[in-house]
């Protein structure tokens, strides 16, 4: 059939058809406005709904810990996140096949002792982990990291020994116990892990400007993408921690396994950055020596905050496998060095 156009030249062949458009993709910045908007507004419409069936008591007690939360771990995250864009933009791949072991297996108690003189809080080592995984550093070794540093660094090791005066030895059991967790579980990741199972982060390339321009970059992709799982984690922290009864805590604490079970649950649900931790475990008198380090082996490597970074980070495919592994291993090892040394 003959156009009635007339036939159509090459560059026009080229052109899109009549009545296309490009499709318009939102800016990062107004998904972010969009995004903060409409949290503001699930926040009011959810005050208003709990308020009359909630007593002042219990709503300021949820806003004192969800401002708590957010205004302790947004420090640690910031740091953690110009941490991370310096490691992407600033040190070469080269210095990473250097200063680790080829194989994941020897890699990761080297990452393990790497992760013990920096300190860092678990909100900062997600998006560091996230950086030395897009520097080619083999995930298994960037996990054991992510979960060594915030647990055995000297700055938590220094507040253990002052919230437990006088008793060295729960300082050696974290510190050992907190260790053994983040080298077994980056073994098992090397051994069972696969690679479709964790979402590598990438990098946005900037289009010029130099180092400068990339740092600048990195830090906006990073600070936006984990500032929203942030506040979700915090959320449901709040929550769970003003619902949970005090007195069924309480009851549970003369059982020697329900309440090593309880605060490693408790951990996970009132997510307390590390630095912070112990003094919290030295108050709970209640419960025995073991179940408290089982609190402070549990909290720096899985609680609400940190779940949902590592989602957001590495996908939801990993959360599920690489959050109840190392739940476990804090458990078991909680346990056995409490036998040992306590």
């Amino acid at each position: 059939m003959i156009d009635p156009a007339g036939p159509r030249t090459a560059d026009e062949d080229l052109l899109p058809p009549l009545g296309w458009a490009p499709r318009r993709t939102p800016a990062p910045g107004a998904r972010a406005v969009r995004t903060f908007g409409a949290l503001a507004a699930v926040l009011v419409l959810g005050r208003l709904w709990a308020a009359p069936a909630l007593g002042p008591r219990a709503l300021d007690a949820w806003t004192t810990v969800f401002v708590a939360i957010c205004v302790q771990a947004l420090p640690f995250l910031v740091f953690g996140v110009a941490l991370s864009a310096a490691i992407t933009v600033f040190v070469p791949p080269s210095f990473w096949r250097r200063a680790l072991p080829a194989r994941p297996g020897a890699a990761v108690p080297v990452a393990g002792a790497l992760g013990a003189v920096l300190p860092g809080c678990e909100c900062a080592s997600v998006p560091v982990a996230g950086g030395l995984m897009a520097r080619g550093v083999a995930p298994a070794a960037a996990l054991t990291f992510l979960l060594a540093a915030p647990a055995v660094n000297p700055v938590v090791l220094v507040a253990t020994a002052v919230a437990f005066p006088g008793a060295p030895e729960m300082v050696a059991a974290r510190f050992g116990a907190s260790l053994l967790v983040a080298v077994l579980a980056g073994w098992t990741w090397a051994l069972l892990g696969k690679n479709e199972w964790i979402r590598v982060p990438a990098r946005p390339d900037p289009a010029g400007g130099g180092r400068a321009e990339a740092f600048r970059q990195a830090m906006r992709h990073d600070i936006m993408h984990a500032g929203g799982f942030l506040v979700v984690g915090a959320l449901a922290a709040a929550t769970i921690s003003v619902a949970l009864p005090a007195a069924w805590v309480a009851g549970v604490a003369g059982v020697p396994w329900a309440g090593v079970l309880t605060l490693a649950f408790l951990a996970v649900l009132m997510s307390i950055c590390s630095e912070a931790d112990a003094f919290v475990a030295a108050g709970l008198t209640q419960f025995s020596p073991t179940a408290r380090l089982a609190f402070l082996v549990v909290g720096p490597m899985v609680d609400l905050k940190l779940i949902a970074l590592q989602a957001g980070f590495f996908g939801r495919r990993f959360a599920v496998r690489f959050v109840p592994l190392t739940f476990v291993l804090a458990v078991g090892v909680s346990v056995t060095a409490g036998a040992v040394l306590l």
